[in-house]
């Protein structure tokens, strides 16, 4: 066996998101989402179910907790509903939703384990999107607002926030596929939705940072290679990198748009004003880091990028149930990218996991041992990147409970505690006990022959990001 020790200063824990596990959809004063009106529209969820209950982790926090603490957790990062604490348009704060996380945070550092809180993942207030959502530069100060009001209550006791999580997520598939909520198919506007949400961020920094002085405060950008399935792929490779990782990267890190887009981005000429790119490109604590998988390209008919997405070339490729690649190899070329890129910024790895099949044996464990390989591949290339001068801080396995996969409903689990959707019920799978050991030692091992498997891996130059 071979021992895989990380510092001791790397920060473990586990990560969730509001509407994927609260549930508790119309108690104490909480408004419609934008995903809570997505889900009520036929066949917009694959499995027709929606998160009205979802984990009904909204009463059923406690119990949460317990299971935190019985991982050994250091950190749990969740995050907060917008609608649950401002939820009219008058923006009075809804003292019974954000009462709620004052008990989440204080539940925490009762049992040790340091709050992360991320302002927005996803659920928009309805009545925002009705007054133009994201497309709308308005939004963008009132999410300053909503941002004060959480500060206020929490920042004497949560000290490290996230700001939007995935705003390529957000554009992308809710204003180009249409697949996530608000549903729309206007990649023109996409562009506009993208520079609200990273304006939002830099007012939500501002408003956190005069609220909480001493807190840690970063971005969750969903950063991954982007590789060319041939040859001649390589030039659009590089184009969906651009527009994937460092259109959202570069104005964060370096104050500007890259340039392979900014003839893409015309649209700006009526969006970007003076001024914007100064509160985007404020200095961050961290870079939060959602990592999971690649992606490769190639060129297709498809009208406007002229792409699709392609599969390995390689017959015994392995998937999770997510039909995403396992390549362990690209978490290390992600770091050594924005290592080498951006000067080697502080970095949280806020997601990374793996969904799987998971069933509940007669005896009544849930053996999972391939997400325990997955993340013994992964976090393999983290030990190899922080070895290599990365200065990651922490890592946040995704997630915590099964939940609400979003457009996919119920029907694909990534957490390391299963959840029986019948009567709720909490199984921690095999995979949490070895993650508990993890958490407990700051390491594991790992079997010889996957170790040198692994390393050679890592030291095949032919995988290097585009």
């Amino acid at each position: 066996m071979q021992r895989i020790q990380f510092p001791d200063h790397l920060i473990w824990g586990a990560a969730t998101a509001a509407f994927q596990i609260e549930g508790a959809a119309n108690l104490d004063g909480k408004a419609p989402s934008i995903w809570d009106r997505f889900t009520a529209r036929r066949g917009r969820i694959l499995d027709g179910t929606n998160a009205s209950v979802a984990c009904d982790h909204y009463q059923r926090y406690r119990e949460d907790l317990d299971l935190m603490a019985e991982l050994g957790l250091g950190a749990y990062r969740f995050s907060i509903s917008w609608p649950r604490v401002i939820s009219s348009p008058a923006r009075r704060v809804n003292r019974l939703g954000l009462d709620f996380y004052e008990r989440l945070a204080d539940g925490l550092l009762a049992r040790g384990i340091r709050p992360f809180a991320t302002l927005y993942h996803w659920d928009l207030p309805w009545f925002e999107q009705q007054r133009g959502g994201w497309e709308s530069r308005d939004t963008v100060w009132r999410f300053a607002d909503y941002a004060e009001a959480v500060a206020r209550a929490l920042g004497d006791r949560v000290k490290h926030w996230v700001t939007i999580n995935e705003p390529l997520t957000i554009a992308t598939a809710g204003y180009v596929s249409g697949d996530h909520a608000p549903g729309r198919r206007n990649p023109l506007r996409a562009f506009r939705v993208a520079h609200h949400l990273l304006l939002a961020h830099g007012a939500g920094l501002q408003r956190l940072r005069a609220h909480v002085p001493d807190a840690g405060v970063g971005p969750a950008l969903n950063l991954f290679p982007v590789l060319p399935r041939r040859r001649s792929d390589v030039r659009l490779a590089e184009r969906i990198d651009a527009l994937a990782n460092r259109l959202f990267a570069d104005p964060i890190l370096a104050g500007r748009y890259p340039a392979p887009v900014r003839r893409l981005l015309s649209v700006y000429r009526r969006t970007l004003r003076p001024g914007d790119l100064a509160l985007i490109g404020q200095p961050v604590d961290f870079v939060g880091v959602n990592h999971y998988s690649h992606l490769i390209v190639e060129r297709n008919w498809l009208p406007w990028l002229g792409f699709r997405l392609a599969r390995s070339l390689d017959p015994d490729a392995r998937h999770t149930d997510m039909d995403w690649q396992i390549e362990p190899r690209s978490f290390l070329d992600t770091l050594t990218w924005l290592r080498t890129r951006y000067g080697n910024p502080p970095v949280f790895i806020t997601e990374n996991g793996a969904a799987f099949v998971d069933r509940i044996e007669l005896d009544g464990s849930v053996r999972d041992p391939q997400r325990r390989d997955y993340l013994e591949g992964y976090l393999f290339m983290l030990h190899r990147a922080m070895d290599a001068g990365s200065d990651v801080r922490g890592y946040f396995v995704w997630s915590l409970l099964d939940n609400f996969e979003w457009s996919l409903g119920l029907s694909k689990r990534f957490g390391l505690i299963h959840v029986d959707y019948r009567n709720l019920r909490r199984t921690p799978k095999l995979s949490a006990r070895w993650y508990a050991g993890v958490c407990r030692t700051g390491g594991f091992d790992l079997d010889e022959s996957l170790y040198r498997s692994l390393l050679a891996t890592a030291l095949d130059d032919s995988l290097e990001l585009v």
